[in-house]
């Protein structure tokens, strides 16, 4: 081949090499930024996933209960299933709230019930105030707030703060609280109060609750003619020891429904010291209702209770011993007081698992009404 046979067949060939190399070096160049994209795919949807769950809490409790009265009327329940859920929206704004199941199984001709105990946005206002809005429970009673099972002594909650206070107690409305001093807080709450009057389907009154444990109204569809207030003050600046005292108001306990205004107050102090070991627990509630309410219930203007626990823990076992007394109708001259006495012991098989067995008699007028053995477990997580 000649000189210019070859110069020619360079001239063609060389082109297509250098087309080659740069076909294939775009063809990596794509690759890469393919890989890039996908890449970016994934941590936008990872985030995206990130920020939906971000600062969502979920937790609970529950409890069952083996209930033995003196070999008759026997039962087992599992009394409570609770779920929570929150979700912190930023440093200053969170929501709180606390779904319940009832005696295992709801609907209609079951014994069971399913309620929204909780639900409330809770603002910072400032570093040591907090504002609340929604359904919560009162600051009211040592239980109230505070009544996972592993957290207190005995398998049933206590009379005192189930029938005078009575625990599990939410309502509707707006709170504040805060700090006032090193260890001394406060709570003030305007919200929905308690309702004695039953209406029919027409919306007339058919008759009158008859506790105050059974007009709570769980702020469903509830009568809002009339307001409650709630204030609470907290010592808790020496270690171990809480002091607290609150006072609830409510203009009328029929709200608006009676032919007169029927006023309640509601006075609460207690006191919880722990020290090592040892702790106890003391409680006074007293309700004071306008006289009226005696024609509805002879001996309701004046409803009362106490309890004192002392108890004491060594690792994972813990015994305890309570003394308490209550009366709903003592507005009148009739000894009605139930005293009961209760001993029993609990076992924590983990921080926030229980195993609870306890032994009580109760007594009126020093007749023995009761007596009988309980046992029960419960968690919270």
């Amino acid at each position: 081949m000649d000189t210019r046979s070859l110069l020619l067949a360079a001239t063609m060939i060389l082109p297509a090499v250098a087309f080659a190399d740069e076909t294939a070096e775009l063809k990596a160049e794509i690759a890469a930024m393919k890989a890039q994209l996908n890449s970016l795919a994934d941590t936008l949807d990872q985030q995206a996933s990130t920020s939906a769950t971000s600062g969502v809490s979920i937790g609970g409790y529950g409890e069952m209960h083996l209930n033995l009265a003196n070999g008759e009327d026997n039962e087992i329940d599992f009394h409570r299933f609770v779920l929570f859920f929150g979700k912190e929206f930023n440093e200053r704004t969170r929501f709180f709230s606390e779904f319940e199941l009832e005696h295992s199984i709801a609907g209609e001709g079951k014994n069971g019930g399913i309620e929204l105990e909780q639900a409330f946005i809770e603002y910072d206002v400032a570093d040591t105030t907090k504002v609340k809005g929604g359904l919560f429970l009162l600051p009211v009673g040592i239980l109230n707030e505070t009544h996972e099972p592993d957290t207190f002594y005995g398998v049933e909650r206590n009379n005192v703060e189930k029938n005078i206070i009575p625990t599990t107690w939410g309502e509707g409305g707006v709170a504040v609280s805060g700090d006032i001093a090193d260890g001394v807080s406060y709570d003030v709450a305007v919200h929905s109060g308690l309702s004695l009057v039953k209406l029919d389907d027409d919306g007339l009154v058919s008759g009158y609750q008859s506790s105050i444990r059974k007009s709570r109204k769980k702020v469903a569809e509830a009568p809002a003619n009339k307001a409650a207030y709630t204030a609470r003050i907290k010592y808790t600046a020496i270690p171990g020891l809480e002091l607290a005292a609150s006072m609830q108001y409510q203009d009328d306990i029929l709200q608006g429904a009676g032919e007169r205004e029927i006023g309640a107050r509601l006075l609460e102090t207690h006191a919880v010291y722990q020290t090592g070991g040892f702790a106890l627990r003391a409680l006074y509630a007293q309700w004071n209702l306008t006289t009226a309410i005696n024609d509805i219930t002879a001996g309701a203007s004046k409803q009362k209770g106490f309890y004192i626990e002392p108890s004491y823990r060594i690792n994972n076992v813990g015994v305890f011993y309570r003394n308490s007394a209550w009366d709903t109708t003592a507005g009148d001259s009739i000894d009605s007081e139930v005293k009961r006495h209760d001993i029993g012991a609990n076992y924590w098989l983990a921080p926030t698992v229980v195993v609870k067995a306890d032994y009580y008699r109760e007594k009126q007028d020093d007749d023995l009404i009761g007596t009988g053995y309980n046992l029960g477990m419960g968690y919270s997580f």
